[in-house]
C-alpha cells in the first residue's frame, strides 16, 4: 500500500519511508553504543511497534532478545482513554535484564508511564524507552525517553504500524489521515 492507494483518505505524508529508515539506523547506532556488552531485551508494544521493532532489530549490530506486550488505552477512537488494559504480557522474566521498550508513538504518555512503572516493578537492571514518534504538545505526564525518532505535531497519524480502526498499518510512511475518514470534518 502506498500514498496513491489511499486516494483522498490521506491528507499528507509527514515522514517518508526514506526518512524513517535513516532515523532507525541512527537510533540503532546509538543503542549499539549504549548497550555494547550488555544483555539487552527489546520489548515491542503491540500492535503499533511491529514495524519499528522489526526494522530496529535488523539494524542493530549487538545481539538482542525480543519480547512483546500488548496494552491498550485507545479502543477505536483517536485519543487515549487513559484506562490501560494489558492484552498480552511478557513471556520473559526481566529481573536483572536491560530492557528497552520500543514504542511507535507517545501521545498523552499515560499508557507508556503506566507500562514503564509496571516493568520497573519487575526489577530489571535498567528500563529505557525508544519511541519512533512523540507529540510534545499532547504529553500529559512527564516521561524520560532515551531515544526519540521524531517530534511531531498533535495530529492524528497513520502508517508504519500506526492505525485507525486497525487500518493503514501497512503504509511504509507516516501520514496524516483526512478528517472525513474519522469524522473530524
Amino acid at each position: 500500500m502506498d500514498a496513491a492507494d489511499m486516494g483522498r483518505d490521506l491528507s499528507n505524508v509527514l515522514i517518508s519511508e526514506d526518512e524513517l529508515q535513516t532515523k532507525i539506523k541512527e537510533l540503532a547506532g546509538q543503542i549499539d553504543a549504549d548497550y555494547a556488552g550488555k544483555d539487552l531485551l527489546i520489548v515491542g508494544v503491540l500492535k503499533g511497534a511491529v514495524m519499528i521493532m522489526a526494522d530496529l532489530a535488523r539494524a542493530l549490530h549487538i545481539p538482542v532478545q525480543m519480547d512483546w506486550m500488548a496494552v491498550s488505552s485507545y479502543g477505536a477512537g483517536t485519543k487515549s482513554s487513559g484506562v490501560v488494559r494489558v492484552l498480552k504480557d511478557l513471556d520473559t522474566d526481566i529481573a536483572n535484564r536491560h530492557v528497552l521498550v520500543v514504542e511507535d508513538i507517545i501521545d498523552s504518555g499515560l499508557t507508556l508511564s503506566w507500562l514503564l512503572n509496571n516493568l520497573q516493578s519487575r526489577n530489571p537492571a535498567s528500563a529505557e524507552i525508544c519511541a519512533l514518534l512523540r507529540k510534545p504538545d499532547a504529553v500529559k505526564v512527564p516521561i524520560d525517553v532515551k531515544y526519540v525518532g521524531f517530534d511531531i505535531p498533535s495530529e492524528f497519524v497513520i502508517g508504519y504500524g500506526l492505525d485507525y480502526a486497525e487500518r493503514y498499518r501497512n503504509l511504509p510512511f507516516i501520514g496524516t489521515l483526512a478528517p472525513h475518514v474519522y469524522g473530524g470534518e
